[in-house]
């Protein structure tokens, strides 16, 4: 057995060491590589955030054909007026459902009437500038020859990747100091990238928060046409948890800068949820705004309208497979990240940062770590020979002896037969009294003689 031992031993540890090193390489997770966790958030989130146009258009009749000059700025015009804005927004369901500010959207939801003096009143500023008079003359002489034709109302919402698609309001709460300024809209989509809510209970002062949207700041004539897809992140913290509007409406303060288009984008945390929605700034100082003073709606006053609206907050298929490719792809395991990528493209191929994605990924191709865990299979086959081994081995050594010859027993010397008592002589059998080797009468005669010699002593 001994001798067995020493080479099945080491066998079996060998096999047990290969068994360790397959299961430690099949649950080995892709290293994401040495990523900030803000470029995380902003990967995870952007094709997510989306940018929010809401307008109404007003057509105008002139009725003082005398006055070619008026004529003339309502010929540059068009005869209309624009009403409206742009704002921010989250899409919280791959189905199409997005949270926003109410504001942002608030001139579709207005009576035609008070959007028509609203547009008056526009109309009426650009007349009194360009005579430069006061505007309350302008007002009188426009209101005595002008009156709107007709009413267009336009919800539009432009996605990261360029689609731009009608909106519908589903829930919708007040403008700023009028209520809560929530409102949740739905767009026709399936397998749309999505950001999940969080929890504003949670929150505390001084957490790190991310705001993201399309501030107008960041528009430009000298960007291309295509980066006004591209959403801002800009960093900041939680300024203080619990202060109110006038009504009353919970609010929370945030130091991130922010700015006219940011209105309705998510404030997300640390794990890349929405505890807020962008709603207001600060007051300017000196007719300037201050950065630094901005507020937001918490996520559970959002989450009310949510509700409201019917909408489920879940996370798509398309989020998995996206941020799956990611961690792939930080870690430099670029060819299944491809895979990855090239999955989203399928079920949803106007992704915003697929297609760089993609190419970037094929680039690299030839410098692509090795994914163990693909090899599972293999593994396991080996695992389960190497197990089988492991208990062949082991039996060989310890259950299974050879059979020992039997050894040759020392002859036994035989119990010596006791031997025979001398036969008794019954009384009164003859003897050979004279020794001649027979009985006959002359051993008789003796023990005739013999007996009465005896007899006579008895008798004496």
């Amino acid at each position: 057995m001994k001798k067995r031992a020493l080479f099945t031993i080491p066998i079996s540890l060998l096999l047990i060491a290969v068994m360790v090193a397959s299961i430690f390489l099949i649950n080995l997770k892709p290293a994401a590589g040495k990523i900030a966790q803000a470029q995380k958030l902003a990967e995870y989130s952007k094709p997510a955030v989306v940018r929010i146009i809401d307008y109404a258009v007003v057509g105008w009749q002139f009725n003082n054909p005398h006055d070619p000059e008026v004529i003339a700025i309502l010929e540059q015009l068009n005869n209309q007026s624009v009403v409206g804005g742009s704002g921010s927004g989250a899409i919280i369901t791959s189905n199409g459902y997005i949270v926003t500010n109410a504001h942002v959207v608030e001139a579709t939801q207005l009576e035609d009437e008070e959007i028509a003096n609203a547009a008056f009143e526009q109309l009426v500023t650009i007349i009194a500038d360009y005579f430069k008079v006061d505007y309350e003359t302008a007002y009188k002489y426009m209101v005595q020859y002008t009156q709107y034709t007709g009413i267009q109302k336009v919800l539009k919402v432009i996605l990261p990747g360029g689609d731009v698609l009608d909106g519908e309001v589903k829930s919708y709460g007040a403008p700023i100091n009028e209520g809560k300024d929530v409102a949740v809209l739905k767009i026709e989509g399936k397998n749309l990238p999505t950001l999940p809510l969080g929890d504003s209970d949670n929150i505390q002062n001084q957490d790190n928060i991310w705001v993201s949207g399309y501030p107008a700041a960041a528009d430009s004539d000298l960007l291309s046409p295509d980066s006004s897809l591209v959403s801002s992140m800009n960093a900041g913290q939680i300024s203080a948890t619990s202060k109110k509007t006038e009504q009353g409406s919970p609010v929370i303060q945030i130091n991130a800068a922010a700015t006219h288009g940011n209105s309705g984008g998510p404030v997300i945390n640390e794990k890349g949820e929405i505890i807020g929605l962008l709603t207001f700034r600060g007051d300017t100082v000196n007719g300037q705004e201050v950065q630094g003073f901005n507020f937001a709606v918490p996520v559970n006053t959002v989450k009310e309208f949510v509700n409201q609206a019917g909408a489920k907050n879940a996370k798509s298929e398309t989020d998995k497979l996206y941020q799956e490719g990611l961690n792939l792809y930080w870690g430099g395991y670029y060819k299944h990240a491809l895979e990855k990528f090239e999955a989203v493209q399928r079920i949803y191929p106007n992704h915003s940062e697929i297609k760089q994605y993609i190419a970037n990924s094929e680039k690299k191709m030839g410098s692509s770590k090795t994914l163990w865990s693909d090899y599972a299979t293999i593994f396991y086959i080996v695992d389960g020979v190497s197990g089988l081994l492991i208990i062949i081995l082991l039996l060989f050594t310890f259950a299974f002896r050879p059979k020992q010859q039997a050894t040759a027993a020392a002859p036994v010397a035989p119990n010596p037969t006791p031997a025979a008592p001398p036969p008794t002589v019954p009384e009164n059998t003859l003897t050979d009294l004279n020794n001649d080797g027979k009985i006959d009468v002359q051993d008789i005669l003796l023990a005739l003689q013999e007996a009465q010699k005896k007899q006579k002593k008895d008798d004496e």
